[in-house]
């Protein structure tokens, strides 16, 4: 897989292919189409980055991509910025519209963030959500869980789990996620669970040992989608896989298409110093199949629609030879 990962452009039909024949195109590559689910560092956002015209465009070209994206390191107290953005996304394209759904500020200090999530709320809604009761008080910031619908018959519903955790206690934040997954999979008697975020798990935050030694590494069933060695990082002077996505459940890993840092300094070709004023990490992404390869047969319209537009198609195309 590139770093850059695949771009999406929306597909419109050409001028002149006839309607019939667009329409069929529409219908048969609906069958194929992708769940895509991010997480992105998006390094200390506040009103003000926000209100930077540059950072604004090309954030909302990394949210257009996703149909659910978990933006961290959402600092602003204001409450402005995530409306802002929101605002500027559903003006971008057709692809949304868009929803929110944030944490309450997280934190031990004065420094304190956000996880947002943003998502196409005509593909998914939010079920139900709640904030880790950290009892133990083992994270910097509890993780912000949520569960929410997904447009496929074989996984309806799905719980996303984001954690950023605090480079000074990596390791013991990453072990205790198992407890906050067993606690979203028992509240939801589910075993179909998304961990995702800037785990910080990488380089001198984690040694490749200790990493090896995880409960999430140790426990059977948890597949780790952003492999080690992929850079998940800006800077051209660091190579490290701090982000992560950790699939469980059949139906879930059965449903994975993809899984890759996206490159959006090379993809909207950035310079590093431009890049940088956006975040020093890369969106990590998976994407999911609406059903499972060769699980879930085509739908009925799908079925029915070719007949029905073949006699109106082949006039268009002309004689035979």
């Amino acid at each position: 897989m590139p770093d850059s990962g695949p771009t999406w452009t929306p597909w419109r039909v050409p001028a002149a292919m006839p309607w019939p024949a667009a329409l069929l195109l529409l219908v048969l590559a609906s069958g194929a189409e992708a769940f895509r689910i991010c997480a992105f560092n998006a390094q200390r956002l506040t009103l003000t980055k926000v209100t930077r015209e540059p950072v604004m465009d090309t954030l909302v070209r990394i949210l257009a991509r996703c149909d659910i994206m978990v933006l961290q390191e959402v600092v602003d107290s204001s409450g402005n910025a995530i409306p802002l953005l929101l605002r500027e996304l559903n003006r971008y394209d057709d692809s949304g519209p868009y929803s929110s759904l944030s944490s309450p500020l997280l934190g031990r200090s004065t420094y304190m963030e956000k996880y947002v999530y943003i998502y196409r709320s005509h593909r998914t809604q939010v079920l139900e959500s709640y904030v880790y009761s950290d009892q133990d008080d083992l994270f910097v910031r509890e993780p912000f869980v949520a569960r929410f619908t997904l447009p496929s018959k074989v996984l309806p519903s799905l719980a996303l789990v984001p954690l950023h955790t605090t480079p000074k206690a990596v390791e013991k934040e990453l072990n205790a996620l198992y407890d906050v997954f067993l606690d979203a999979s028992q509240r939801w008697q589910s075993e179909d669970v998304i961990l995702l975020g800037d785990f910080n798990a990488d380089c001198g935050s984690l040694t490749k040992k200790r990493l090896s030694e995880l409960v999430l590494r140790t426990q059977d069933g948890f597949h780790w989608a952003i492999a080690d060695g992929e850079d998940t990082t800006v800077r051209a002077s660091t190579h490290c896989t701090y982000d992560r996505i950790v699939l469980h459940g059949g139906h879930c890993q059965g449903l994975l298409r993809a899984a890759y840092a996206f490159d959006f300094p090379r993809s909207f070709q950035l310079s590093e110093e431009q890049a940088l004023n956006i975040s020093d990490h890369y969106p990590v992404e998976v994407e999911l199949n609406r059903a499972a390869p060769g699980g879930q047969p085509l739908s009925l319209v799908a079925l029915l629609l070719p007949p029905l537009l073949l006699p109106l198609l082949l006039p268009q195309l002309g004689p035979t030879a």
